[in-house]
């Protein structure tokens, strides 16, 4: 007798069928290419049946297309104007253009804050150097919590109203945090808002998906992921100057005000671009208009609520813990974005106590890391084109070519070469431009390791690449809510030249762990062994 999986039996098309059973997001494609599941080209009945599948030549009857089923809803031809893919360029662009400010607003209130922290802890007449730091990266940890419950949740219900309410609550919560009475207070408010903020990181290359195809996405997709990279980094720059004039609560009105203002905009000029959603609107429309309670929509994925809660908690963590590949390049990512969010926290006071920055002045001393960022991203973004054209020209393209050392070796090389310049430099008090030149070193090394690998990751677990991406974010986000915590006691027991050595030690021991995947990549992927069951 075989087994039959129930959650399996309600998926209503063959797409979406296969795609459950292989483990992906119904709304990534099966017939991906080199990394397609092998048993995803058998037929399922036949499987079930422990027989060989049945093809053309194994029998010399005409084959039957099936018939199409009256009761299925799709789209209305491949030029359907509902369709997201059918927008015309105006209507796109406008969706994208506002999601990606608004995706930059919430990446912006992890750091906004980080100058008013001195004066926040005297007011509220704390000195605690782990609660001084915890307050500023707590709302990463947000972002690590948030997706878990976002994405699942954008499944269900679409991204339209996730982006709505999600920024609703982000509004609130920095309101809450604007009228905090007390420092317990303000963390649990700013940790609430980081999970509401995390909304436009979490489903934002989906929605640029939706209206895009493929070869033609690099440009929203790059658009709408700027937010993130300069976000953290224009925050403390503003944040220096309005925290001087006006105050430390006045950073998350302002946060407040502008989110609000692009969130209203989010909501009038933006739609629905979910595929699945879209055609349940169709199907339920439909049946209203024709009495014909059997219509449903070619995409519906009646899986139980709980089946797609577990699907989001449980791959990424398996996929973390089990797979070799994500767990060292996690821990790799992780410990490098806890370095930089580290110096995001302590950066202010070691400006203000070692070369007299006064409040507004010490945001300029973020610049460095977002210089450093945005050279890594314009110097990656053409050489590794360059390097994945030439392979193209000598045979097929695998995903440990996107670990090239050109790149993999000086990125990670760079970032503890600046961490000891800034360390030496700030204890020894040498001109301030000099430990800013140090951060460039950091932000280019941070960001040149955090997207390779990246890219990585979605081309070695190409079906399952939403879940590795998860367990990466997940595994980073911790890191840069709790490694930053010890980094002003840190300073103040190893001082600044040996402190920021300590952290330039631990990332060069990690160095090996591209050049790993580089070399023995392919081996370790394809191994049985490494396999993980999902």
């Amino acid at each position: 007798m075989s087994y039959s999986n129930p959650a399996k039996n309600d998926l209503k098309n063959p797409t979406q069928q296969e795609a459950f059973e292989e483990g992906h997001d119904a709304d990534i494609p099966t017939d991906i290419g080199a990394y397609k599941h092998p048993v995803s080209t058998l037929s399922h009945t036949d499987l079930e049946k422990g027989t060989p599948p049945t093809t053309s030549s194994s029998t010399m009857e005409p084959q039957t297309q099936d018939p199409v089923d009256p009761d299925i809803v799709d789209w209305d031809g491949p030029d359907d104007p509902a369709n997201p893919q059918n927008w015309t360029e105006r209507k796109k662009w406008s969706n994208i253009g506002i999601l990606a400010i608004v995706t930059l607003i919430t990446p912006l209130g992890s750091s906004f804050f980080a100058p008013g922290v001195p004066e926040l802890m005297n007011s509220f007449h704390e000195s605690s150097n782990t609660l001084t730091a915890f307050v500023v990266s707590v709302y990463i940890l947000g972002f690590a919590i948030g997706p878990l419950v976002i994405a699942p949740m954008s499944e269900m219900y679409g991204r339209f109203w996730i982006y709505t309410i999600c920024n609703l609550l982000f509004i609130v919560f920095n309101v809450a945090c604007a009228v905090s009475t007390n420092l317990n207070m303000l963390i649990v408010f700013r940790f609430f808002a980081g999970c509401s903020g995390a909304s436009p990181l979490t489903i934002g290359g989906g929605t640029v998906a939706d209206m895009f195809p493929p070869e033609k996405r690099a440009g929203a997709m790059a658009l709408w992921g700027i937010g993130p990279l300069l976000g953290p980094v224009v925050g403390p720059v503003c944040g220096g100057f309005l925290v001087e004039a006006k105050g430390w609560r006045w950073v998350f009105w302002i946060i407040c005000i502008f989110g609000g203002f692009f969130s209203i905009l989010l909501f009038v000029f933006s739609d629905e671009t979910y595929h699945p959603t879209l055609l349940e609107r169709k199907a339920a429309r439909l049946r209203k208009e024709t009495g014909n309670p059997n219509l449903r929509s070619k995409l519906a994925l009646n899986i139980p609520p709980r089946e797609i809660f577990k699907r989001s908690l449980i791959r990424p963590m398996k996929m973390l813990f089990f797979s070799p590949i994500v767990l060292l390049m996690s821990i790799y990512i992780s410990i490098n974005y806890g370095i930089l969010y580290l110096l995001f926290t302590t950066i202010t006071f070691v400006f203000q106590v070692q070369y007299r920055f006064s409040a507004g002045t010490v945001g300029l001393s973020y610049l460095g890391s977002g210089i450093g960022m945005m050279a890594g991203m314009v110097i990656l973004g053409i050489t590794s084109d360059k390097i994945i054209q030439a392979q193209l020209k000598k045979g097929p393209v695998k995903p440990e070519h996107r670990l090239p050392f050109i790149l993999t070796v000086p990125g990670g090389v760079g970032l503890p070469i600046g961490l000891f310049i800034y360390g030496w430099c700030t204890y020894y008090k040498v001109h301030w431009i000099v430990p800013i030149i140090g951060t460039v070193f950091v932000g280019f090394g941070n960001l040149s390791s955090m997207m390779t690998i990246q890219t990585y990751l979605v081309d070695a677990f190409t079906l399952h690449a939403a879940s590795a991406m998860a367990a990466n974010t997940v595994l980073r986000s911790l890191f840069g809510a709790v490694l930053p915590l010890g980094g002003l006691d840190m300073y103040k027991v190893l001082g600044l030249g040996w402190g920021n050595s300590l952290l330039a030690f631990l990332s060069l021991a990690l160095i090996p762990v591209p050049i790993l995947f580089r070399v023995y990549g392919e081996r370790i992927r394809t191994n049985p062994r490494f396999q993980v069951k999902l």
